[in-house]
């Protein structure tokens, strides 16, 4: 499902956004967001879930935003008519991934990182119900979702960053104390 999940959403933003197709793109990409949002929960329930399983829906995820965030700058530069909207979408991309690894690579390091307010569902919501409504006629929310979004994933990226200090903060002392 994972798989699946992966290749639908990104074939359906590739194909949808760059096209102008904002709506129907972001139908496409929530039924296999759907998919994505299942396959942990099926694998739980046939007991087949492992670090590896974990490892490749995370590494898949970033796929898939990849390429929805890639067909939306697309649009931008073809039919939106916005280089710096364009140059707003791929910011989106590149702090949504610097969200991802920072809680990844703090938790690879033994660190805790257990803050974000704009995690990767709420950046999906954000990012598909903007396109969708702006597919159907509503008026610079596409814009406002795309800004929102940069803004949401900078402060997220910055909440992370501090946790990690904290948490490495804390591991240091604890080290250091007398004792421990």
């Amino acid at each position: 499902m994972t798989i699946v999940g992966t290749v639908g959403m990104s074939a359906s933003a590739l194909y949808f956004f760059p096209a102008g197709h904002l709506f129907w793109g972001v139908v496409a990409c929530t039924l296999f967001v759907i998919c994505d949002m299942l396959d942990g929960t099926l694998a739980r329930i046939k007991g087949a879930s492992g670090p590896f399983g974990a490892f490749l829906d995370s590494t898949l995820d970033r796929i898939a935003d990849a390429a929805v965030f890639s067909g939306l700058a697309i649009y931008f530069v073809r039919g939106g008519h916005s280089r710096l909207m364009a140059g707003v979408a791929l910011f989106c991309l590149v702090a949504g991934s610097l969200v991802s690894y920072t809680k990844a690579r703090a938790e690879s390091l033994g660190l805790t990182c257990d803050v974000g307010f704009a995690e990767r569902t709420e950046r999906l919501l954000i990012g598909l119900v903007a396109a969708g409504l702006s597919g159907l006629g509503v008026p610079y929310i596409l814009l406002i979702g795309r800004w929102l979004l940069a803004a949401a994933s900078t402060f997220t990226f910055g909440q992370r960053v501090l946790a990690t200090r904290r948490s490495a903060a804390k591991l240091a002392a604890g080290e250091s104390a007398p004792g421990g």
